[in-house]
């Protein structure tokens, strides 16, 4: 895929909340090596663990439990996503995910979703909610694709 520019290769925002989501995310790696990136993620504790030179940035933790949190969340968001300018998005979820890739589609970026191995029945909140600004949205159990229209099935990560 070619940046915006068509000159250089394009940003790539990894963003997942500390724990499962993470953790998935950097099980396909592979899909953005050799690529500029970045990390946005809940909690600073995991900055260690995204290699020694990345970049991170924490956000916070937040839900729909705690619409106060929402908003400092977002507000971080926007200032990392009109710094940074992405090319593209990728998101494992939750919240922070759902919010960066809904600024990035502001911004002109391309949007990838890949929801949680956890979500059996159905894509998670955030997955729903980011569904149809979604480029690439991906689930990990064959039966969601039989449910949602543009939903993609290409084998679980986990």
């Amino acid at each position: 895929m070619m940046a915006r520019t068509g000159t250089h290769l394009p940003k790539v925002a990894l963003v997942a909340s500390a724990g499962g989501h993470l953790s998935q995310l950097r099980r396909v790696a592979k899909a953005w090596s050799g690529l500029p990136t970045f990390w946005v993620t809940s909690g600073r504790m995991v900055s260690g663990s995204l290699g020694e030179n990345a970049k991170v940035y924490a956000v916070g933790e937040c839900n729909r439990q705690h619409p106060m949190r929402v908003i400092g969340v977002l507000a971080r968001c926007i200032v990392i996503a009109l710094k940074e300018r992405p090319d593209i998005v990728i998101s494992t979820g939750a919240a922070p995910g759902c919010l960066m890739i809904l600024l990035g589609k502001l911004l002109g970026a391309k949007a990838v979703w890949l929801d949680s191995v956890t979500n059996v029945e159905r894509p998670s909140l955030s997955g729903r909610l980011v569904r149809p600004f979604a480029d690439l949205f991906l689930v990990q159990w064959p039966e969601l694709v039989e449910k949602y229209p543009k939903a993609e099935y290409v084998g679980a990560v986990i």
